[in-house]
């Protein structure tokens, strides 16, 4: 990770929507979608209505919730994928494992 990738994600996470957003997603473990008949699937992440109604307050999604995910996307720090007529989104744990290792070295001036 290099410093303009690390200026990326911060400039990401400056933003305190962004930031419920990601917190949002890094809680979720893993939820399930009912079919239109009633069937149970896993799903590996939460749908893009599911971040609006926790996050936002709203069931409707706002172009701010999309702008905000565009963000996010962009910066490398969650993941979207559309299955069926779901956005499912997650955690990009490659760019979170990258992150606890920038902020786990140790000064070597000190």
């Amino acid at each position: 990770m290099d410093h303009k990738d690390k200026a990326v994600i911060f400039k990401a996470l400056g933003d305190p929507t962004r930031v419920r957003v990601f917190e949002f997603l890094r809680s979720c473990c893993c939820p399930v979608a009912v079919g239109e008949e009633g069937e149970v699937r896993p799903v590996e992440g939460p749908t893009v209505g599911e971040i609006c109604c926790s996050v936002m307050g709203s069931e409707k999604i706002s172009s701010s919730l999309s702008f905000h995910l565009k963000e996010l996307r962009n910066a490398d720090l969650i993941t979207m994928e559309r299955r069926g007529k779901n956005m499912i989104c997650g955690i990009n744990h490659e760019t979170l494992a990258g992150l606890a290792d920038y902020f786990g070295k140790s000064n070597p001036c000190c």
